[in-house]
């Protein structure tokens, strides 16, 4: 007695789901920029800094299943006594991803949070380089939980979805 052990044919109907793809086609600087508006004095102080940081995502579609994925980093340093700026550091670190089988939810949930995890090392990596090519010491990123961020926005446009209703009636 023997086994069936064949796959389905080509062009057969089976009852599977979409298979789920993802892939990272490409890492590239989408923008970079660096500013030092107060040198070389500021090289003459004592180097005393307060760090801003801003950090934004964004996504948006290229075809069927392209999508690019930028991580917008703007960091500002100021001197913590006379608050003149030291310089100013700004790197949009992009992602091409190719992804298919995900919908909805969670293809959101994947460019909101999973995509710029994956982009962010690169961004850090970049403002480093960047504010050490500018004379400063090196200006080293905190890790950051995307997902976290993610679930913040989320909960943000849910009460601006609730009270744009409460508004309205």
């Amino acid at each position: 007695m023997a086994e069936d052990n064949s796959t389905p044919q080509a062009g057969a109907q089976t009852d599977e789901k979409p298979q789920l793809k993802f892939s990272l086609q490409r890492i590239y600087v989408k923008d970079i920029s660096f500013e030092a508006p107060n040198s070389p004095s500021v090289f003459q102080q004592s180097f005393k800094p307060k760090v801003s940081l801003d950090l934004n995502t964004s996504s948006k579609k290229i075809a069927d299943d392209q999508y690019e994925v930028v991580v917008k980093v703007t960091a500002q340093v100021n001197d913590n006594e006379t608050g003149t700026t030291s310089f100013l550091a700004e790197v949009e670190q992009a992602g091409l991803f190719r992804i298919s089988g995900i919908e909805g939810a969670q293809l959101d949930q994947t460019l909101g949070a999973f995509c710029p995890n994956l982009l962010f090392p690169y961004a850090r990596e970049c403002v480093d380089n960047l504010v050490n090519r500018g004379g400063f010491p090196p200006l080293m990123l905190a890790p950051v939980n995307f997902e976290a961020m993610y679930a913040q926005r989320k909960q943000r446009e849910a009460q601006q979805a609730n009270q744009a209703e409460e508004n309205t009636h």
